[in-house]
């Protein structure tokens, strides 16, 4: 069974919901950004499913060129074109009883729409070439990057498709939305690619989590895995520290100079000799909600983390006695 790892409230509601939708025979589509974890939602609802012995074929509408993703979707039969030496079964088929996952369907030539279309609503494909369809009996999720309700108002998507594949909606939310997850996720990583690798890489540093805790993950979930396994291969103990965290570091003073831009504000929030990292943390957060006077909401949203996190950080400085 694929197992998503997660500890966010949001994403275990959508974990249910995936579960219970799997029974049925309705298409879903799942949103959200790039690196969320669409693909493992998707398998998610097909091994949940009366399907799950049956087959799981995905297709990545955006990485085939157009002129060949009508031949792996839908198949061909032998002299349909020039090089169709032999007939060749489309995805459609090989996933038949089963479950087919077009990835970024958004990418789908208009045209293409219109066959898959036919698809959905007869459950029979058109081999190239064919005279005759073939029924199929296959359970379609649809994922995206894109709103698609933006791509049929500008006329790249068709309507009737849009609502054809929109019966179950599930919107996967961004790492930086479920920040709570980062150190359960990492410490995944860590796991896997230290067996993968053969390394005695255990956890990670206070101080190395911190800064992943800080990051805005605009590659999501794929740019954590990217980069923990590079930490792993890098890191010199037992423990993943700051050093072999390879990411962008955002900047203290974007963070903390909230209303100001002046010499002075930039002087005041600079780094001095002796800091660490956590020192430097910890003066972002309760600069950041004096600022805000005391609302945790909108302090969390204004560093970009979880109110989880801003909640777990403000507990430790009380701990070290200082007045929060």
């Amino acid at each position: 069974m694929s197992t998503i790892v997660t500890q966010d409230r949001q994403m275990l509601e959508l974990i249910g919901l995936a579960k219970t939708v799997a029974q049925s025979k309705a298409t879903v589509l799942i949103q959200g950004e790039s690196g969320t974890g669409k693909e493992l939602m998707a398998k998610l609802i097909h091994e949940s499913s009366s399907r799950a012995n049956r087959p799981f074929v995905a297709i990545n509408c955006a990485a085939i060129p157009e002129n060949l993703l009508e031949s792996e979707l839908f198949g061909f039969e032998r002299g349909a074109f020039t090089g169709a030496v032999n007939a060749k079964a489309g995805k459609f088929e090989l996933a038949n009883g089963g479950t087919i996952l077009l990835d970024e369907i958004s990418e789908m030539d208009i045209r293409l729409q219109a066959k898959l279309l036919r698809v959905i609503q007869e459950g029979e494909v058109d081999r190239i070439g064919g005279r005759k369809p073939s029924a199929v009996d296959v359970r379609i999720v649809a994922t995206t990057n894109r709103n698609l309700a933006e791509c049929v108002k500008d006329g790249s998507f068709r309507e009737d498709l849009f609502y054809r594949l929109n019966v179950v909606n599930l919107k996967v939310p961004n790492l930086r939305d479920r920040t709570g997850d980062v150190k359960q996720l990492a410490e995944t990583f860590i796991k896997r690619f230290a067996e993968k690798n053969g390394k005695q890489v255990s956890g990670i540093s206070n101080e190395a989590l911190s800064i992943l805790e800080m990051h805005n993950w605009p590659g999501n979930i794929r740019e954590l895995e990217h980069t923990i396994e590079r930490a792993v291969l890098t890191a010199q103990g037992m423990l993943i520290q700051s050093k072999d965290i390879a990411i962008e570091r955002r900047m203290i003073t974007q963070t903390i100079d909230l209303s100001h831009s002046n010499e002075d504000a930039m002087e005041k929030n600079a780094w001095a000799p002796g800091e660490t990292l956590n020192d430097i943390e910890r003066l972002v957060i309760l600069q950041a909600l004096q600022y805000h006077q005391g609302n945790r909401t909108h302090t969390a949203k204004a560093l970009g983390i979880s109110i989880r996190t801003l909640r777990n950080k403000l507990a430790d400085y009380r701990r070290l006695g200082i007045t929060v």
